[in-house]
């Protein structure tokens, strides 16, 4: 079955970031044998006063492939490892999802576009993961990290929002690669530029510094840009950095 897990809320302006802890997660599910991570992904929230976070107010989600036997040993390691390794001062929330099994997925992602506009009670998004009976549960502190934990999944499950924890591993900066071989890249389901339109399989790419794939239509889409100048032949090159923060 597929499971989706969020965290929010996990570090302090001086500990490691939140991608970190879900990375380590990740790896623990994978070392253990309960499962198989996908990429994680970022999921910006709404940056408001009202809002108490540490740097970007952003959460982070990862699916799982994984039997359905190994669903409660992860939800409780997922636990025990945030009360253990979350910072001082954090207030680290859980989400925990398996796809098939929700009530209503229309209110989960409603829920997240929101919390990129709103700011929501974190009282709401503890009645909603209990209506939905969806695993939700608060680590230390305040607990608001449950509503960007709730977010979190809700955004990853519209399939539109977010972008990769880090940079495409197989591809280096200054490389020149035509469209089909970005495609054979295990984290690349699709080559787009900005406006949604595809490009030629036999386009080249410049691959630009710390490439990052973006969540569009439930798929990981590099997205690239017609070339400010060409090298190598290539006419185009994947979004700069800078770019890529509106996702």
């Amino acid at each position: 079955m597929r499971v989706l897990i969020a965290i929010d809320d996990t570090d302090n302006s001086v500990s490691r970031g939140t991608g970190e802890i879900a990375a380590l997660i990740a790896d623990a599910i994978e070392a253990n044998g309960w499962g198989k991570p996908g990429f994680i992904t970022r999921h910006q929230l709404l940056v408001h006063p009202d809002i108490p976070y540490t740097s970007h107010n952003s959460a982070m989600c990862l699916p799982v492939e994984m039997p359905e036997q190994c669903l409660e040993r992860t939800i409780t390691f997922a636990c025990d490892f945030l009360e253990r390794e979350c910072a001082d001062g954090s207030d680290p929330g859980l989400c925990v999802v398996v796809t098939d099994n929700i009530d209503s997925a229309a209110e989960l992602v409603a829920f997240g576009r929101r919390a990129k506009q709103e700011v929501i009670r974190k009282e709401e998004a503890l009645e909603l993961a209990q209506r939905l009976h969806v695993h939700l549960s608060e680590h230390g502190g305040t607990g608001h990290g449950v509503i960007g934990a709730l977010a979190g999944v809700g955004l990853r499950l519209w399939g539109n929002d977010g972008r990769m924890r880090g940079s495409l591993a197989a591809v280096r900066p200054g490389q020149v690669l035509t469209v089909r071989e970005l495609l054979e890249q295990p984290d690349v389901d699709s080559v787009r530029s900005p406006d949604g339109s595809t490009v030629d399989f036999a386009a080249l790419v410049r691959i630009g510094d710390k490439p990052k794939t973006v969540m569009r239509d439930g798929g990981s889409v590099l997205l690239v840009r017609p070339a400010e100048q060409v090298v190598g032949g290539a006419a185009w090159e994947t979004l700069p950095r800078r770019m890529l923060r509106d996702y």
